[in-house]
């Protein structure tokens, strides 16, 4: 397997600890998009759409971070990173989107540059819009979870979602005050190997 990504995607980084915590051996390759390398046409050619990550997997290439690891859990079942019954995988699924879906992309690079460069936000701006998507996303969350773990005793997709929307929200200096159930299933989840291998610092292609 090789993984695509960008050390400080979260939506890669989402994808690293699946792959550490089933135990899968995969090659990185560096994506930087500081540098618009996701825009090369050799990229392009194995992920049309231009975004990290892409795991490529023999002759398939997967995007999305969501697919990709459905994909790894219908492959490598073991560890689960769903539970077994229908309800209690729909409210992880539920928690997993309401990061991936309504949080994060509202405050990924290319949305924050579009605000910056085409719109002509000054930086307080860019920084407020950033401050009230992630409060919007996060008091929710911060009301349905569990302990230690988002949803009990057992990691699932949701917390792979939870932790790197953390390490984001802390790059642009939000406060996580209101948010003490979350930060403190964080420290846990960031104590468990596979997070701490996944952690964007971790990377070799970290700068």
């Amino acid at each position: 397997m090789i993984l695509h990504g960008y050390w400080r995607s979260s939506a890669a980084y989402r994808v690293r600890i699946a792959l550490a915590w089933k135990g899968i051996d995969v090659t990185q390759h560096a994506i930087d998009l500081r540098t618009g390398a996701h825009h090369d046409p050799e990229y392009l050619s194995v992920n049309p759409q231009g975004l990290v990550p892409c795991l490529v997997d023999g002759p398939m290439a997967l995007s999305q971070s969501l697919a990709i690891i459905e994909y790894l859990e219908e492959t490598h079942p073991n560890p689960p990173l769903l539970p077994a019954d229908p309800v209690g995988r729909a409210r992880v699924r539920a928690a997993a989107l309401a990061i991936a879906c309504d949080i994060h992309p509202v405050n990924n690079m290319r949305i924050l540059n579009y605000l910056r460069d085409e719109l002509s936000q000054p930086p307080g701006a860019v920084d407020s819009w950033m401050h009230h998507w992630i409060a919007e996303g996060f008091g929710p969350l911060e009301a349905i979870a569990g302990a230690p773990y988002l949803f009990g005793d057992r990691v699932t997709l949701a917390d792979l979602c939870l932790v790197p929307q953390l390490y984001n929200a802390r790059r642009f200096a939000v406060d996580l005050t209101p948010y003490p159930k979350l930060t403190a299933i964080e420290a846990r989840l960031l104590a468990l190997p596979a997070f701490d291998k996944a952690r964007p610092e971790n990377q070799p292609d970290a700068s």
